[in-house]
């Protein structure tokens, strides 16, 4: 009888052995259902510095930078980048300032693209997905239907009041309680509703000219920008990048979930707003500046995810410096292409961008299986 009970009570230390590997088993099976979306964040830690990758960005963002201002359908060598040769004046007044824009809007689409994902915690997650983009478009439109471009800061100007007003909307339709998917959803609505004003406005153009005219700048092109695009531009798009740069932390205890968030001290409420705030700025700005430009923000934080791991904080600056890269390299292959008329510099990004979903949609499609 003795022998049976010994048998039948478990001992202190086997009751513990016991729930241990219950635990174990919980966090393996938890791991096993990982959506896919936190997965694909949850890279391994890299070999190489993020310092290292930041300096060789940096320094390919010079060397674009002199390709960009002397490279066009007139190539400008280096030895006329002087006062005295009348040269000068087209490096001045268009391809510097053009130059400058690619550098700011890259960096821009890149870092709210990064900052994006990592709030959203889904690898598939844009900047245009809030719908400031299509918001600024909107302005931007109703600038050009009622013909108040005459003034080159009327149009920027519009498009920026289009992208506050629609963060003002996402925060009041997002709530106060911090949701991920009530502010997913209260972004699409918007974009959708956005989206389908823009083409009613093009629809009623009162020409045919203002019809093409609006549908050229929403095709996306740096074509013919000056200072003054520069001065509109890049003050709130420093702005919004400084907002960014203070979610870092944040971001990366969200990748643990929301309540484990919220246990960690991240007040969701205030990251939203900051996230609503710098990425509102930074797009609304790219798109005052060179209209609607896709699959940046989408690209670029998967190019740098490999290089300096998953943690939402460590590619933001990389994202940035990447994604300035990339929009200057691109500037500069539309304006050398051999054709007619100038590619415009958004259809070029959706080709390139197109493929790239694809390969992103087949990796996770494989994932799931």
């Amino acid at each position: 009888m003795s022998g049976v009970q010994k048998q039948s009570v478990p001992t202190a230390d086997a009751d513990g052995g016991g729930e241990t590997r219950m635990s174990a088993g919980r966090a393996a099976d938890s791991e096993a259902h990982l959506p896919i979306a936190d997965a694909d964040l949850m890279v391994p830690s890299p070999r190489r510095s993020p310092l290292t990758l930041n300096l060789i960005l940096l320094f390919a963002i010079i060397i674009a930078a002199g390709f960009s201002v002397a490279s066009g359908k007139v190539w400008i060598p280096w030895s006329a980048w002087t006062l005295e040769d009348p040269r000068w004046l087209i490096i001045a007044e268009l391809r510097i300032p053009r130059t400058v824009l690619a550098i700011a809007v890259g960096a821009a689409l890149g870092l709210s693209g990064a900052a994006m994902q990592g709030y959203l915690r889904n690898p598939l997650a844009d900047p245009g997905l809030f719908g400031i983009s299509s918001s600024a478009a909107l302005g931007a439109t109703l600038s050009l239907y009622f013909g108040y471009n005459a003034s080159a800061l009327l149009l920027p100007l519009f498009a920026l009041i289009g992208a506050s007003g629609a963060m003002l909307v996402l925060a009041l339709l997002a709530g106060r309680s911090g949701s991920l998917i009530m502010f997913a959803l209260a972004g699409m609505i918007i974009a959708s509703i956005t989206g389908s004003m823009t083409t009613l406005t093009i629809s009623l153009a009162p020409t045919p000219f203002v019809a093409s005219q609006i549908v050229t700048w929403l095709l996306g092109a740096l074509t013919d920008r000056s200072w003054d695009d520069v001065k509109i531009t890049l003050p709130a798009i420093v702005v919004g990048a400084a907002i960014i740069a203070m979610t870092g932390r944040s971001l990366d205890a969200l990748t643990l979930g929301e309540q484990a968030a919220r246990s960690m001290g991240v007040n969701l409420r205030r990251l939203q707003w900051l996230i609503v705030l710098g990425v509102g700025l930074g797009v609304g700005a790219s798109v005052a500046a060179a209209g609607i430009i896709g699959f940046v923000g989408l690209m670029v934080p998967h190019m740098v995810r490999p290089l300096v791991g998953g943690r939402p904080a460590a590619i933001l600056l990389p994202s940035a410096l990447l994604g300035a890269l990339l929009l200057t390299v691109s500037d500069t292959l539309v304006r050398i292409a051999p054709s007619v008329s100038e590619l415009r510099l958004g259809v070029a990004m959706s080709m390139l961008g197109g493929p790239f979903f694809l390969v992103m949609l087949v990796r996770m499609r494989r994932q799931l299986v």
